[in-house]
């Protein structure tokens, strides 16, 4: 996404509905006088919407684009103050006839949307099942003015709206900076040496962390260059076997007899077969001056005249 058009490169705008929201793109064609930061209304599945122009990107040529409608007035952003003003009342009426009628209450209502002109109103719930809403929504069209609809969402997406603090201390990642939900499994957990405790690893919306997925390419690129825990390797003090791996740290921990746990670094690490090969040189007869004295080994300065 860049900020202005680039010159002979054909271009969409990309469009952000909420604070902290995927982009959507849009041909602003009929329109070319947009820029970032400008509100626009656009036509979406779920009806007419205001969003922000955050930027431009190159077109897709495989890809239909919406065009975009106009600009956003003046009257138009006070419309949608004022419509945001009335979604806690309306979140409440859900709930309350959503008790009164039974048979939600599996259903966790969280939050009610209007758009900007208080045409549509969207209500936002997370169930374990799929639930049937076909009659609370009548039942709500009857009390709102508005075009209803109930959109069922995820942990992960109940965690964006109510936003908050997560295990780290500070405000939730999902509510502050990510767009969108990347897939995450255990096997990331395991590549960064994480405790598989659920306490460690799954976060507040009670899914694993979106943050395992942020360090997970380095740790596993810096694992190629170490050997695996439990393989034996060549050290500066022998043939040891490795406990540990410190991926970031660039080593490995080993267990030498007689010292214990020793942190090795990689540039230290030699190959089991060149370390044989090496032990196996020193016990053989020197191939210059056979079985007797030899200090070929020694430092330059130090070897015997006669060499």
């Amino acid at each position: 996404m860049v900020d202005m058009p680039a010159e002979n490169v054909e271009q969409v705008i990309g469009v952000r509905f909420n604070k902290v929201g995927k982009l959507y793109h849009f041909d602003y064609t009929d329109c070319p006088e947009v820029q970032p930061g400008d509100y626009v209304i656009v036509e979406t599945v779920r009806g007419r919407q205001m969003g922000q122009v955050m930027g431009f990107a190159a077109l897709e040529s495989d890809r239909d684009y919406r065009p975009i409608m106009r600009k956003a007035t003046p009257r138009d952003l006070a419309l949608l103050r004022e419509w945001e003003a009335k979604q806690d009342d309306a979140l409440k009426e859900c709930v309350d006839t959503a008790k009164s009628m039974g048979g939600f209450a599996e259903a966790k209502f969280v939050a009610a949307q209007y758009n900007y002109d208080g045409s549509m109103l969207t209500f936002l719930f997370t169930a374990e099942e799929k639930i049937d809403t076909g009659k609370l929504r009548r039942q709500l069209s009857r009390t709102f003015d508005a075009q209803i609809d109930m959109r069922q969402i995820g942990p992960r997406d109940v965690a964006k709206i109510i936003g908050g603090f997560g295990a780290c201390g500070i405000e939730r990642c999902c509510s502050t900076f990510l767009t969108d939900f990347s897939p995450i499994s255990i096997k990331m957990a395991k590549a960064q040496g994480i405790s598989l405790n659920p306490t460690e690893i799954t976060g507040m919306c009670g899914r694993l962390r979106c943050c395992l997925v942020y360090e997970y390419e380095q740790y596993v690129e810096a694992r190629k260059k170490l050997p695996r825990k439990g393989k034996k390797v060549g050290t500066p003090y022998g043939e040891c076997k490795v406990i540990d791996v410190h991926p970031l740290r660039d080593a490995i921990t080993v267990w030498v007899q007689d010292m214990g746990r020793v942190l090795v670094e990689r540039e230290d690490i030699v190959p089991l077969e060149e370390l044989r090969a090496l032990e196996k040189a020193a016990k053989s007869p020197c191939s210059k001056h056979g079985d007797g004295p030899c200090d070929c080994g020694k430092p330059a300065g130090e070897r015997r005249a006669d060499q």
